[in-house]
């Protein structure tokens, strides 16, 4: 049964370039955690100090209880799944998947038992005996997380493993990923991916990493429906949050904004009587917006549109500088480019952020 606790870990680089400060985490066993962030936020950094493949400059990381900063990866009991197959080529499924039981020195019918379930689990029985050129990129995959399932670990990490996948064969490779957690309900898995999909389907829980340390963590509807930041409200979601600069006008249970161009939004994010007439930024995902007569939270000019077929994306012409407005409504919309179209959204899809954090967790 695995369980990690990362305490106050931190990681710099010569010193005095520091790309990681206070993460604090717990993992639970059975769980499916998956780190995302922008480009260069340390996602990777982070996995490989769990793994023991970067050293930890600050902090402590347990497992099971024990801390391991100094402890060699071999003996962590982690296994490591790498956006690179690293297979051998001239060996055959078989022998890739059993190498590192015969490194060991685990018996022939260990190594032989281990492998046979290994394959069954990831399809793979078939494709015992051919060498890694006679497979696909997803069947390579496979073999590489299969190397991984027979040594058993307390902790499968798995670093970006299908960012060199096509588009469909990624999606395919994430079912069998969720497939595999479903069969191996104890396993704890970390998942780092730069995928918002692959998150939000894969995850128990999602940890958002920003600025050197962690902007957030819940489950993928959690953060979808509550971010508690203006980074993770944008960040989560596709097209990203809009966001509309406004005072407060009415506090209480449910908060009222009076918002720059106009319009008026309520949103069922509590406020108190200090709040009144704070400058606060109104986020409201393009997908919640639908056109409504009379009160509305936003009306403008149709600048661009992107129809998908099952939903049309508007794109409403920039003012000051700001980024445009987007609204994505269901079905097809023709004739709308340059047309006014009036918005509007219901009051518990609203949120609302002073100083960067949501009136729900203040």
């Amino acid at each position: 049964m695995a369980e990690l606790k990362l305490t106050d870990v931190a990681k710099t680089y010569g010193g005095s370039v520091e790309v990681l400060k206070d993460i604090n985490l717990d993992i639970e066993t059975g769980e499916l955690i998956v780190f995302v962030g922008p480009s260069g936020c340390g996602k990777s950094t982070l996995l490989r100090m769990i793994a023991g493949l970067e050293k930890i400059t600050g902090g402590t990381l347990e497992i099971e209880g024990q801390v391991v900063n100094n402890v060699p990866p071999s003996q962590r009991g982690i296994a490591m799944v790498f956006q690179s197959y690293a297979l051998y080529p001239h060996m055959t499924v078989r022998d890739n998947m059993a190498f590192a039981l015969k490194l060991a020195k685990k018996s022939a019918s260990e190594i032989d038992e281990a492998v046979t379930a290994a394959a069954e689990k990831l399809q793979l029985t078939e494709f015992l005996d051919r060498l890694p050129k006679a497979l696909s990129g997803g069947q390579r995959q496979r073999v590489a997380i299969g190397r991984s399932i027979v040594r058993d670990p307390k902790v499968y990490l798995f670093d970006e493993p299908l960012s060199n996948l096509d588009a469909a064969l990624r999606v395919a490779t994430r079912i069998e990923i969720a497939r595999l957690k479903e069969q191996m309900p104890d396993s704890t898995m970390i998942y780092v991916t730069h995928d918002q999909v692959e998150a939000m389907t894969l995850a128990s829980r999602i940890v958002v990493l920003a600025n050197k340390g962690i902007a957030q963590v819940g489950t993928p509807l959690e953060l979808y429906e509550r971010p508690e930041n203006e980074f993770v409200a944008q960040f989560i979601g596709s097209p990203a949050m809009n966001l509309l600069p406004g005072k407060i006008v009415e506090t209480g249970t449910q908060t009222r904004v009076a918002l720059e161009g106009g319009g008026t939004a309520l949103s069922s994010a509590p406020s108190v009587t200090g709040d009144m007439g704070a400058a606060v930024n109104v986020g409201v995902r393009p997908e919640d917006l639908v056109q409504v007569d009379g009160d509305h939270i936003y009306a403008g000019n149709v600048d661009f549109v992107e129809a998908l077929g099952e939903v049309t994306l508007l794109y409403f012409e920039s003012q000051h500088g700001a980024d445009p407005v987007i609204g994505k409504l269901p079905g097809t919309h023709k004739d709308v480019r340059g047309q006014k179209v009036v918005l509007g959204a219901d009051a518990d899809k609203v949120q609302v952020f002073k100083n960067g954090r949501s009136l729900y967790y203040a």
